[in-house]
């Protein structure tokens, strides 16, 4: 299979964090999301994702629904999801009633991904949890519980989704381990992994899950997606600048000193060190960016080694414009 045929023979989605950048306030941040959305649904993108996190200044996904909502009434066709909602900050019940609710409103245009991680820091998962303690049965039987509130079969139940209830809304297991990969086998959901900033896992976890995978009402054979950083630019030089803030950004994590989404910078190597250097591209390990030809090149032989069915992209770019551009270039590949 060629790079043209790998990338002609798989979808492409986007995830988005809605990082702050500096100068931005709260309110632009959401709005370039939106405008973000709308820019990727006119490019041919499969899916808009949105991703849970809690305290932290250099996001604004914390209410992740609501601006599902803002989201899904800004754009007419692509599908929009959570990438996903961290279920142990939720009960099942809020969960299958709040995606009810979008999908009432925006029919066959929902997605539901589910992750296990608190998206946050232990103390904020404390203040979101109410001092629950998390077993590892929870994930599961809440996604069961959760599953039961969408069925048919659960209108005679003492416990209801409404709505919610009776409506198909795909649901897809997110992880950055094996854990969730099993899960979604054992289960028959699609499966992402997180290999944007968790990379050492995800051939493991793909084969765990292709070769234990049990056909369900909802999925008859595996679906994989796999999640990747990718800047594409006019020149391989501008693709590597464009990158650096997304590098800053991921210093931010290592060194626990986050700051909004900074301007790009020509030469990292007078910002981090050699041992930071080595840890943030560890951790980003699967990061694609340069021309058109250079992310075909090492992109379609990602998708090629791994198989994926899905490609779901987060570009984490300073310039609005230049973050549009670059989703626009790889369109330009798939289409």
């Amino acid at each position: 299979m060629s790079n043209q045929d790998a990338f002609a023979n798989t979808q492409f989605s986007v995830l988005d964090l809605v990082p702050i950048a500096l100068g931005n306030s709260n309110l632009q941040s959401m709005q370039n999301s939106l405008d973000l959305a709308r820019n990727v649904e006119d490019f041919g993108y499969k899916r808009f994702w949105v991703s849970e996190h809690h305290n932290t200044d250099t996001l604004v996904s914390s209410a992740t629904v609501v601006l599902l909502g803002y989201l899904a009434q800004g754009t007419s066709k692509i599908r929009i999801g959570s990438g996903g909602i961290m279920l142990p900050n939720h009960a099942p019940l809020i969960v299958a009633e709040q995606f009810g609710t979008l999908e009432t409103l925006y029919p066959n245009r929902i997605d539901l991904g589910l992750g296990r991680a608190p998206g946050t820091d232990q103390l904020t998962a404390h203040a979101l949890r109410r001092g629950k303690q998390e077993s590892v049965q929870d994930f599961p039987n809440d996604i069961e519980e959760l599953q039961t509130y969408f069925s048919v079969e659960n209108q005679d139940g003492r416990v209801r989704a409404i709505p919610g209830e009776g409506l198909d809304i795909p649901i897809y297991l997110l992880g950055s381990s094996t854990f969730s990969a099993q899960l979604a086998a054992k289960k028959g959901l699609p499966y992402a992994f997180a290999s944007h900033f968790a990379p050492t896992h995800l051939m493991e976890a793909l084969d765990l899950y292709k070769g234990g995978f049990t056909a369900s009402k909802s999925l008859e054979k595996p679906y994989s997606m796999a999640c990747v950083n990718v800047f594409v630019a006019d020149t391989d030089q501008q693709a590597e600048y464009l990158a650096s803030s997304f590098y800053q950004m991921a210093m931010g994590i290592i060194t626990n000193k986050r700051e909004p989404l900074q301007p790009p910078v020509e030469d990292m190597d007078e910002i981090w060190n050699y041992q930071q250097k080595s840890m943030v591209q560890n951790m980003m390990y699967f990061t694609f960016k340069g021309t058109q030809q250079t992310v075909e090149k090492e992109l379609g032989a990602f998708i090629k080694n791994t198989g994926v069915d899905e490609i779901i992209v987060t570009s984490h770019i300073y310039d609005h414009k230049e973050r549009i551009k670059s989703y626009k270039l790889l369109s330009e590949l798939f289409n």
